[in-house]
Parts: structure tokens; C-alpha cells; sequence
């Protein structure tokens, strides 16, 4: 999980794993790394690091990334700053990983209302290739779709099919 901070990751994380959403906001300091095993016929377990949010990309760190399989980009749709920051984030993380799976998840759905990322901002990530996904981690909305659309891109990268298929 990488983005901004404040943009819904532990909550997203939390609602996934636990099934549980709360209106406190706890910061991550470093890396909160939680486990879930699959229940479709994969069977799988899923290693989730929840990484603090960080304000730039110089703050990314390599050792936090080495290794990965995939990854959950986060942004806020209520704050579009976050969008850049993803964008920033993900051409970092390839730098460093190089090309592994990722979804983009732009969170709080639920807060449409008070949204500012345009439908023409995530349509050009979506042409680009970016998987753009919405997401709410306080109703759940998306939030199991997402991580079972990076589950099946990460075993299909397994099993020899194109990132990019």
C-alpha cells in the first residue's frame, strides 16, 4: 500500500483484512505489515506492508520495496494532490522495481460530493494502461474487487503472462 498521507490506506488495509472501518485516523509510523489468506481457488496468502504516507517520493524507500509482488497505489479523491502523488510514487517504484503489477485505487467513494479528481484525470491513466479502480473503505465498496483484481495479476505474472495483459 503507497500513497499520500491521509489518503486511506491503513483504513483500506483494515477493511480488507478485518473487515472493519473506524473514523479515528492513526498515522502509520514505518510499516504495519498484516496477512490474509485467500479464500477463492487459489489459496493463496496475501502479505500486505502498509507503508506510511509519504509527502514526496524521496521518502520511498528501495528496502521497503525490494521484493514485491504487487502493489496498491492509494490516492483521495476528495484531494487531488494525492493523484500526483500517486503518479510520482509509481514511476518511483518502477525505478526501483521495475515493472510488477499495481492497481490504483482512488478511495472515498463514498464522499463523491466533495470530490475533485475528474473523470478525465483517470481516463488518461486508464489509457496509459493504469487499472484505476474506486474505492470506499468506510461502506467497502471495491475494496475486496481491488485486491482480487492484484491477486490475479500477480498470479498471472506467476504463471508467465505479460504485466500488461
Amino acid at each position: 500500500m503507497i500513497g499520500a498521507p491521509m489518503v486511506g490506506k491503513t483504513s483500506l488495509v483494515r477493511r480488507f483484512v478485518h473487515g472493519v472501518f473506524s473514523e479515528s485516523y492513526l498515522s502509520t509510523i514505518g510499516v504495519r505489515i498484516e496477512r490474509k489468506t485467500s479464500s477463492d481457488d487459489r489459496d493463496s496468502e496475501l502479505v500486505v506492508w502498509d507503508l506510511h504516507g509519504e509527502e514526496e517520493t524521496r521518502g520511498l524507500r528501495s528496502s521497503h520495496l525490494r521484493n514485491l509482488s504487487g502493489y496498491v497505489l492509494v490516492a483521495d479523491g476528495t484531494a487531488p494532490w494525492t493523484l500526483d502523488e500517486a503518479i510520482a510514487v509509481q514511476k518511483r517504484t518502477v525505478e526501483i522495481v521495475g515493472d510488477v503489477p499495481f492497481v490504483l485505487l482512488v478511495n472515498k467513494v463514498d464522499l463523491t460530493a466533495t470530490w475533485s479528481v475528474g473523470v478525465d484525470q483517470v481516463q488518461r491513466l486508464e489509457d496509459r494502461g493504469w487499472t484505476v479502480l474506486l474505492t470506499s473503505a468506510k461502506n467497502g465498496e471495491g475494496v475486496a474487487e481491488a485486491f482480487d483484481f492484484l491477486i490475479a495479476r500477480m498470479s498471472d505474472r506467476e504463471a508467465g503472462v505479460p504485466v500488461g495483459s
